[in-house]
């Protein structure tokens, strides 16, 4: 059975990739910025181009953002896999797909060409929607593909189950990968600033990714 104990410490440096965001984003054309010369907004016709295998993984990572909640797609991940963002550490892939499973499970958006994503019909819903009433990702753009790392630009459309608006975000998505393919550390950058795993802000990401599995419920088997 799946572990829902408090996370120890990840050893850091082991897996954790440390992206330069201004080396990755930043746009020739100045005035396209931030002021931290970080431009997350994807420019899919400047995406580079990434074998079938990666394709993949970055589809089923967009179909996690857009609430697929699958089991096909959190096979991505392997076993004591890390998920980092603003809002949550897990260090299982049983505690990543309790972040999952608290989105609204709507079929994937296909994806299309030029790295651009459909709409799905919200009608098509399946299951229970829990945290939005939609999310879809609009557009990604490919930045780094090495041997061991995979790094994209984002744009998430999400939309609150309770407020019935709409906000996208931009976001810098970088993987490090095993020898298999597998996702071992997805970090979710929303500004310039990498996570510094300290403090108050550390501690009360590992515990929303220690016991969201227990509100949202996700199967044992992952």
């Amino acid at each position: 059975m799946p572990s829902t104990t408090p996370s120890a410490p990840v050893p850091q440096g082991e897996h954790e990739p440390r992206p330069d965001p201004q080396t990755l984003t930043s746009n020739p054309n100045p005035s396209q910025n931030a002021s931290t010369d970080v431009d997350y907004t994807p420019h899919p016709d400047s995406s580079i181009r990434i074998p079938p295998e990666r394709e993949a993984i970055v589809k089923a990572i967009t179909n996690l953002y857009s609430g697929s909640a699958s089991k096909e797609d959190m096979e991505v991940y392997a076993e004591k896999a890390v998920y980092d963002d603003p809002w949550s550490f897990c260090d299982t892939r049983y505690k990543i797909a309790g972040q999952w499973y608290g989105m609204s499970q709507f079929p994937p958006s296909p994806l299309t060409s030029g790295g651009w994503f459909i709409d799905v019909n919200p009608g098509c819903a399946k299951g229970i929607p829990k945290l939005f009433s939609s999310s879809r990702t609009l557009a990604t753009e490919i930045v780094l593909s090495s041997p061991d790392t995979l790094s994209w630009k984002q744009r998430q459309e999400y939309t609150p189950k309770l407020l019935h608006y709409s906000k996208p975000v931009n976001s810098l998505i970088t993987c490090t990968l095993d020898a298999e393919g597998k996702v071992v550390y997805h970090k979710d950058q929303w500004n310039h600033k990498d996570y510094s795993h300290e403090g108050l802000g550390k501690v009360m990401k590992t515990l929303n990714g220690d016991y969201l599995t227990g509100v949202t419920r996700p199967p044992k088997d992952l």
